[in-house]
């Protein structure tokens, strides 16, 4: 059966690895709100910042940022103290004879020595170490479902996010984490070890200090090494190189050659997302899905520190190249390796923290339903559903300016607001404006004439100033009612500034607009006396205007407009025509 210690629990990471947003850089487009699995990017405002205990340094944010506002920090005070003072062991991991290209191998571990380490690995030992303990379960039967552990970025994730598969994770530490206690093992237990990679929380607290290959190479310089001057064969001799049972990464070659694609014990599996699908299977089909190997990606080649993905057969062609000799014999020390804690429990963390209901609610009242009355569940957020979208916007993950449907209501709001006057509840001026040119370019089609009304309240003035503003406030409101049962849904009433209005009257001539006008006089005139203003203050004038297509049209607004200052020249509470 499926072996679990529960000596020793999984404690968190003991160096000084993360990743920043560099404020001076950062705009808060939200790229890596979306691409973020973890949801650890936090969102305040305009200020954007990685939450360290939720991120699982998986990396995915830095590619996604187009600004280059996103920076990985490893411990390099720390390792550049420990270089210093010759006791250190260095453990390379072996991607880094992609990063130092044209550097070779041999270059990079000679400036390594020279720089103050005691001795430099590749991982090679940890790989062999972790593909043993495979194989022993491997042997084993009864255990159903077993994921690979070795990737810290696959375990945090299931921690925080699925729960339920930790029962389900083989109890195995990483290779670097197995690495590194063998090496105080074999040199003594007060022996720093130091880690250079991409992963910088694989070593865990068993590695006092975890850099990235750009970190490395800062400390190189700081030390006065150049990679490029050393020599091109190893200067002292190397530390074991050759493999025995292990691929890189720790998994067993033998495994590996045995198992098809198509096994069901053997499942390779890449990309967090297949998670969800795997927790389902596992936990609520109780399917056996038998050895799971997932990665994030396509291992720590298609690592985002390493360059950009279309690169990634490159780096695999250059790595493949340094790739140790494979020794028929164990390459392991049994004596060391005796006392080495390779296994790895994972225990099952309590709840975190969990957004209020009513925040969340709110969130999804923002968004709204779509057309057909259900969630918008469309993804383009970076959540599979709103719902989980509006956690994460409750807990100050993320914004609502990262919901497509949430900015298309915004945008359409805003649209709205633009083309009707707040106070009257008619169309704006540019409303009317865009109308017009609409209905002129119509009339030259079809032949067909249009009217337009400019309507002025006589006196306006007057009631604002002897009244008050909210009273002139609702003369406007109510003689804009008024237009209401007027007009046809064809015809257009807008607001055209002030105490001033304007109605479009289509396929109407200058008699049809007239009898319009005179009962929009009549109606404000008798609206005054309803509201309990003195007689003939609350009056209107009205100037019409009609536009017959041809060659010789003028503008029918300013026409109109004429025909207005003809009827309060004339008295005020008239109707004008531009024919007179």
């Amino acid at each position: 059966m499926l072996r679990r210690p529960v000596e020793q629990s999984r404690a968190p990471p003991g160096c000084d690895v993360d990743f920043r947003i560099e404020p001076e850089l950062c705009v808060a487009c939200l790229a890596c709100v979306r691409v973020c699995p973890a949801d650890a990017v936090a969102v305040d405002g305009q200020q954007v910042h990685i939450v360290d205990e939720a991120c699982t340094r998986c990396g995915l944010c830095l590619p996604a940022c187009p600004h280059d506002a996103i920076v990985a920090h490893g411990d390099l005070g720390r390792a550049l103290e420990l270089a210093k003072g010759g006791r250190a062991t260095l453990i390379l991991s072996v991607e880094s004879a992609a990063y130092f290209y044209p550097d070779t191998p041999e270059q990079v571990v000679n400036a390594c020595y020279a720089a103050g380490f005691r001795t430099v690995h590749r991982g090679v030992l940890g790989d062999e170490l972790v593909a043993q303990e495979y194989l022993q379960l491997w042997s084993e039967d009864g255990w159903g479902t077993m994921i690979r552990s070795t990737c810290p970025v696959v375990v945090e994730t299931i921690e925080h996010e699925y729960p339920e598969l930790i029962p389900y994770l083989a109890p195995v530490a990483t290779p670097v984490a197995a690495e590194a206690r063998y090496l105080k093992r074999m040199y003594g237990a007060r022996t720093p070890v130091v880690y250079a990679g991409v992963c910088l929380t694989e070593g865990g607290p068993d590695v006092d200090a975890a850099v990235t290959f750009e970190d490395l190479r800062q400390l190189l310089q700081r030390r006065g090494v150049g990679i490029p001057e050393q020599p091109l064969h190893f200067d002292r001799l190397p530390e074991e190189r050759r493999r025995h049972l292990s691929t890189a990464g720790g998994l067993p070659l033998e495994v590996l050659m045995e198992e098809t694609h198509a096994s069901r014990r053997f499942r390779k599996v890449r990309g967090m997302g297949q998670l969800e699908a795997i927790a389902r299977a596992v936990a609520v089909d109780h399917i056996d899905l038998g050895f799971v190997d997932i990665l994030p990606c396509e291992g720590c080649l298609d690592h985002p520190l390493l360059g950009p993905r279309d690169q990634l057969f490159w780096r695999r062609e250059i790595v493949g190249a340094t790739e140790p000799a494979r020794s028929r014999l164990p390459v392991i020390d049994p004596d060391v390796a005796e006392g080495v804690q390779v296994a790895e429990a994972f225990p099952i963390p309590r709840n975190g923290l969990r957004p209020a209901e009513e925040a969340v609610e709110a969130v999804l009242g923002e968004i709204g339903l779509a057309p057909n009355g259900k969630p918008w569940d469309c993804g383009a957020c970076g959540y599979p559903t709103c719902r989980l979208f509006a956690e994460a916007a409750a807990l100050g993950r993320t914004t609502l300016r990262s919901c497509p449907p949430y900015l298309d209501k915004q945008a359409q709001q805003a649209k709205l607001q633009a083309a009707v006057d707040s106070l009257t509840g008619l169309a704006t001026f540019r409303v009317l404006r865009d109308r017009l040119a609409s209905e002129v370019a119509r009339s030259a089609r079809t032949g067909d004439s249009f009217a337009v009304l400019f309507v002025d309240l006589d006196n306006f003035k007057q009631v604002n100033d002897s009244f008050g503003h909210e009273a002139g406030n609702e003369v406007l409101r109510s003689t804009a009612h008024e237009f209401g049962p007027l007009i046809r849904s064809t015809d257009l009433a807008a607001r055209y500034g002030g105490d001033e209005f304007v109605v479009v009257l289509i396929r109407t001539g200058t008699d049809g607009a007239r009898g319009v006008a005179e009962k929009v006089r009549a109606q404000v005139e008798a609206m005054g006396r309803r509201l309990g203003y003195p007689e003939a203050l609350v009056t209107a004038s009205i100037g019409l205007a009609e536009h017959r297509p041809g060659p010789e049209t003028q503008d029918v607004l300013v026409a109109a407009d004429r025909a207005l200052y003809r009827a309060k020249a004339a008295g005020r509470n008239q109707i004008a025509t531009g024919d007179e």
